[in-house]
């Protein structure tokens, strides 16, 4: 079986650790572990018998709903299989432009949809330094696409980034949107903060046209299986999006659930008042074990560097106490001397921290 790019590939690291899937305690896939929220599965229950019909193919509730929740028009709302549908549309624009800016280490899905229509790539690295922190420097354009204007180039960026945690400012974004022609933000992850900390463009979108955001509504409420996710962008580039696409991308339970959950205020108080501590005392317990150093977060995920290879810990975890983390072998610019930890439990997290500090990886 092959080595998988994504986290949450349970069948790979069962086979790995040679277990059930069932017994992995997952800390690749970063993913909300207070949810599935109760709101979700009571309105998936609900809409059952709804299983006969198609759905609405404009999921006017749904957008309705977000718009509601994001004071915007439903029109400028998309919903989707996943953020990753839609980043996949997302390509397809970034394509016609003669260069797309990509933040580094990225997403490697970001590569798929660029690559899949032929994107041109213009790699711009961020600066890890040795305390556990990351250096945003701006674009570090070359000489050869200085030649060439932004303003016939796109941007394609994550807030926060993955798979460094680090926040961007909405200050810091902005300018770019009158340099670029098109800039793509992927705020998979900003739910995971309080609206009075989070720095989402959605209040600014209105004001450009040359903006797109996308969202997803899996992780932070504990959904990957239901697949969903939208964009926020001007109703013209969402009209063409919706004509290219398969018809009927969400399902009726997926839908429903997402319209229980972007209301369920309960949850999301719950969420942020439990993230911060256990984020805290988990950077804190990987920073005391030796050859390890992680990098500060405001995701529900760590970055971790690590002396000794990743790849040989990965295997070590799953084979001795079937625990799966994140290598970044996927993410070019880091390789084997990084992983990437979910912030899960308490016991959960003291679980990894026992496992890490007893692991004898390096033969």
């Amino acid at each position: 079986m092959m080595r998988p790019i994504h986290g949450g590939n349970l069948a790979w690291a069962a086979a790995v650790a040679g277990c059930s899937p069932s017994e992995i305690l997952d800390f690749s896939a970063s993913i909300n572990p207070l949810g599935p929220p109760k709101s979700a599965i009571a309105a998936i229950q609900a809409h059952l018998g709804e299983l006969s019909a198609y759905p609405d193919p404009n999921y006017g509730e749904l957008r309705t709903a977000l718009g509601q929740s994001h004071q915007l028009p439903p029109e400028w709302i998309l919903p989707g299989n996943g953020s990753a549908e839609l980043l996949t549309w997302a390509g397809w624009d970034l394509a016609q432009f003669a260069k797309t800016f990509l933040f580094t280490p990225a997403f490697a899905d970001y590569y798929r949809a660029l690559k899949a229509f032929g994107a041109k790539v213009q790699q711009c690295p961020l600066e890890l330094e040795v305390r556990g922190d990351v250096t945003f420097a701006g674009l570090n354009v070359s000489t050869e696409s200085s030649l060439l204007p932004t303003s016939e180039c796109g941007l394609l960026l994550n807030n926060p980034h993955n798979p460094t945690g680090q926040m961007f400012s909405r200050e810091t974004i902005l300018p770019y949107l009158e340099q670029f022609a098109l800039v793509v933000v992927d705020e998979a992850f900003m739910d995971f903060l309080p609206p009075d900390e989070a720095q989402s463009l959605i209040p600014v979108v209105q004001e450009y046209p040359n903006l797109v955001i996308l969202r997803s509504l899996t992780k932070f409420y504990s959904l990957p299986g239901l697949r969903l996710g939208y964009a926020i962008a001007h109703p013209d580039r969402l009209q063409s999006w919706q004509q290219r696409r398969d018809p009927w991308s969400i399902n009726t339970l997926a839908a429903a659930a997402a319209v229980a959950v972007i209301q369920d205020r309960e949850f999301q108080q719950q969420t942020w008042k439990w993230l911060p501590s256990a984020r805290i005392e988990l950077f804190e317990g990987l920073s005391q074990i030796s050859g390890l150093q992680p990098y500060r977060s405001s995701a529900n995920f760590l970055l971790v560097q690590t002396e000794h290879s990743s790849s040989a810990l990965q295997k070590h975890l799953l084979q001795h106490h079937r625990i799966l983390v994140r290598d970044c072998l996927s993410f070019p610019v880091l390789g084997d001397r990084f992983f990437r930890v979910a912030v899960r439990s308490n016991a959960e997290n003291k679980r990894l921290l026992q496992a890490l500090l007893i692991a004898k990886y390096y033969d």
